[in-house]
C-alpha cells in the first residue's frame, strides 16, 4: 500500500514511525542526542514539508527504536558496553552513597552504547557538599547546569562531570526535598531512575557476553 492510499491518520502514524527509526539510527550510530536526531530525522523524512502536530515521535518511541536497532546491528558489542557502564555506575554510586545516588538515562534503560556516558542524580543538603567531597577525593570535575527533571518552572541544577575508570560521569546535584515525587515511573511505566540496589537487580536479569576489565580510576 502506498502512502497516497493511506487515510490521514495512518499516514501520520507511518511518518511518525519513519522519523523514529531514522532518529534512532543517528542515536545508535553517531551518538546524537534525541532532540538533534529527531530534528534531523524529520528533515530527512519530510523534506520541505512542514512538520504537523503529532508527526514527531516522543523520546520513548525513539528509545524503543534504538533498542531494536542495537538488537539487530550491535548485538556483538552493545551488551558488553552496557555491562561496563552499569558496573562502573555502581562503583560511582557506592562511592557517593551518602548523597543518595540514582542512575538514569541510557545506562538505566539499557540503550547505552559506545557514545554514552553515565548519568546520575544525587540528593544532598547542598550541592557544595558533593563538590567538596569530590575535591577531597582528588577527583577533577567540570561544573555546568542541567534542566531540573521536574520541568522548566524549576531552576536548573548544578551538574558535576568527571571521569571514573576512564568513563564520563555526569551527576546532577539536587536538594533532598527533590526526592519527593522523584520515584514516579515514566509515562510508559518504566522507572525514570534507580538506586544501586535496583540497578544490581536489573543487572542480574540480563547476561551480557563478557564482563568489563577493571582499571584504576
Amino acid at each position: 500500500m502506498t502512502t497516497s492510499m493511506l487515510n490521514p491518520t495512518d499516514e501520520l502514524a507511518q511518518l511518525r514511525a519513519q522519523i523514529a527509526v531514522a532518529a534512532a539510527r543517528m542515536v545508535a550510530q553517531d551518538g546524537a542526542d534525541y532532540a538533534t536526531a529527531k530534528r534531523k530525522a524529520a528533515t530527512q523524512v519530510l523534506g520541505d514539508m512542514q512538520a504537523t502536530s503529532g508527526v514527531l515521535p516522543d523520546n520513548t518511541e525513539i528509545e524503543e527504536e534504538v533498542l531494536r536497532y542495537q538488537a539487530l546491528f550491535q548485538l556483538d558489542t552493545q551488551p558488553a558496553r552496557l555491562l561496563r557502564l552499569r558496573t562502573i555506575a555502581l562503583q560511582v554510586m557506592d562511592a557517593l552513597a551518602e548523597f543518595k545516588p540514582y542512575v538514569t538515562g541510557p545506562v538505566l534503560t539499557g540503550s547505552a552504547g559506545e557514545h554514552d556516558d553515565i548519568a546520575l542524580q544525587l540528593f544532598a543538603d547542598s550541592a557544595k557538599e558533593v563538590q567538596i567531597f569530590l575535591l577531597d577525593k582528588k577527583v577533577d570535575f567540570d561544573l555546568t547546569e542541567t534542566p531540573h527533571f521536574k520541568g522548566a518552572r524549576f531552576e536548573p541544577v548544578e551538574t558535576v562531570s568527571f571521569l571514573w575508570h576512564k568513563e564520563g560521569v555526569h551527576a546532577e546535584l539536587y536538594e533532598l526535598n527533590d526526592l519527593r515525587g522523584a520515584l514516579k515511573p515514566r509515562a510508559d511505566g518504566k522507572p525514570a531512575r534507580a538506586d544501586a540496589a535496583a540497578l544490581r537487580a536489573l543487572m542480574q536479569q540480563v547476561s551480557p557476553p563478557a564482563a568489563p576489565t577493571q582499571e584504576s580510576a
